[in-house]
């Protein structure tokens, strides 16, 4: 049976079709829409609403990507039976959980992300020598995903020699080949005082000890790190020089210039962490542009795209690392997956790339204004085209209790504490990007900003 259902959209609510979309999961979980009932035809729908048809259209291809409603052919759009699994309810309310914590990029409907997905790996297996992708490759990475890397990198990088560029299964297996190429149990890695809890988990697992380096509002501070190079006698620097994670500070060119100098000089591999670079517009040259003889440079697609690709481009010092790190990624994991990295390959070379990390920049973009918008008075850091803010606590306010009684309100933090090498200062990182829509990510948002104000007066009674 069809329902005779259509959205209250509010005045200036945002696009329409995100709208319909919105009142679509606000209808759902007020019981106004019940599973299983069908939604009327969509050139209906859109007479009623006064839009054109395609307005509608992009609405419900938005419902479908958050799993509200599914299109049975002949039939029409139907409300699931089951709303999406990875939606936690939280004790509080039972609205879904809004997940400021995992920091991952937006993934709006103009990507059109899911139907890419499908269409190129389809294009990919249907290709003359397509059956390839199922096979084992190199572990360095097939030739034609290695040129294809070399020219994604370049846009930011300039011309790299092939035989400097790897494909890896993700960021985390780079870092983790990256460290056992390089340094031996009980060496030391220095590190910003805060620093990516991959990176920490790395060091542990591999008996590294990590010293932490100071920095200041404009990043890691050069003199700490030459410090530590005379103290401490490192073997190698992690860093994150744009959008650095969790601060999100970037590293201004002097500054780089100046740490890849002391570098040099003391005789210390540089491993940069580009999981950012491609967001900005515009952005300082990564270090590896600057001290490419030292520098280990990761790239991953899993901010700028999706982390569904399991892909991230290294590009190493010379041909010598390269086998080094070649040998242990083939201990580790063998290789990277050779269908996700020929799905990436094709969208490098038909530009599809460039427009999904375009569509994720704006949605970023207009996610940091939101937050800047309702987060006003706020003290915390952010990058206007970044996914993450780095907010400090107010007085009143305990990280531990904080986490706790976001919790119960229907909301996921990350404390400091994960990130910190030493002394965790009151802070939690906020990630903008988990959210499904701008919808729950403005409820999120607004939750946090009155747990700000309110203070935890109000956390409930241990019996």
């Amino acid at each position: 049976m069809v329902v005779s259902w259509q959205p209250r959209l509010e005045v200036g609510s945002g696009p329409k079709y995100l709208a319909i979309a919105e009142a679509l999961l606000s209808d759902i979980h007020s019981g106004r829409l019940r599973p299983g009932d069908r939604l009327p035809p969509q050139r209906l729908l859109a007479k009623a609403l006064g839009v054109d048809l395609t307005t509608v259209t992009r609405a419900f291809n938005e419902a479908r990507r958050q799993g509200l409603i599914e299109a049975k052919t002949g039939r029409g759009s139907f409300v699931r039976r089951r709303i999406d699994p990875d939606q936690e309810s939280s004790a509080a309310d039972g609205l879904p959980l809004v997940d400021l914590s995992m920091n991952m990029p937006p993934q709006p409907s103009e990507a059109i992300l899911r139907e890419r997905i499908q269409s190129g790996i389809a294009t990919v297996l249907g290709s003359p020598h397509g059956s390839l992708h199922l096979h084992y490759q190199d572990s360095a990475g097939a030739g034609p995903a290695r040129s294809a890397g070399a020219r994604w990198l370049a846009q930011r990088l300039g011309p790299v020699p092939l035989e400097r560029v790897m494909v890896v299964g993700g960021a985390q297996v780079a870092l983790s080949g990256i460290v056992a190429a390089i340094l031996q149990p009980g060496d030391v890695l220095c590190t910003p005082s805060l620093t990516y809890p991959g990176l920490k988990a790395v060091a542990e697992k591999r008996g590294i000890r990590l010293a932490p380096v100071a920095f200041d509002e404009e990043g890691l501070d050069p003199a700490a790190f030459e410090e530590s190079c005379r103290r401490d006698g490192p073997r190698a620097l992690y860093c994150v020089p744009t959008i650095h994670n969790p601060t999100t500070v970037t590293l201004p060119p002097q500054r780089r210039e100046e740490i890849a100098r002391i570098a040099r000089h003391y005789r210390v591999s540089i491993i940069e962490d580009d999981a950012y670079g491609a967001l900005p517009r515009k952005a300082p040259a990564p270090v590896a542009a600057l001290a490419p003889d030292i520098t280990w440079l990761v790239a991953t697609l899993s901010k700028c795209v999706t982390p569904a690709l399991r892909t991230a481009y290294v590009v190493t010092p010379g041909i010598t690392e390269t086998l080094r790190l070649t040998a242990e990624i083939r201990a580790m994991s063998m290789m990277a997956p050779p269908l996700m990295t020929a799905l990436a390959s094709q969208w490098v070379l038909d530009g599809t790339l460039d427009t999904i990390t375009t569509a994720v920049r704006d949605e970023s973009a207009a996610r940091q204004k939101m937050a800047a918008r309702i987060l006003h008075g706020v003290d915390f850091l952010a990058h206007p085209e970044g996914h993450h803010l780095w907010l400090t606590l107010p007085d009143r306010w305990r990280r531990a209790d904080l986490i706790a009684q976001a919790r119960q309100s229907g909301l996921a933090l990350v404390p400091s504490d994960a990130f910190a090498v030493g002394t965790a200062p009151d802070a939690i990182r906020v990630s903008l990007g988990a959210a499904q829509n701008r919808a729950a990510l403005e409820r999120g948002l607004r939750l946090l900003a009155a747990l700000l104000v309110q203070g935890p007066g109000t956390l409930s009674s241990v019996v």
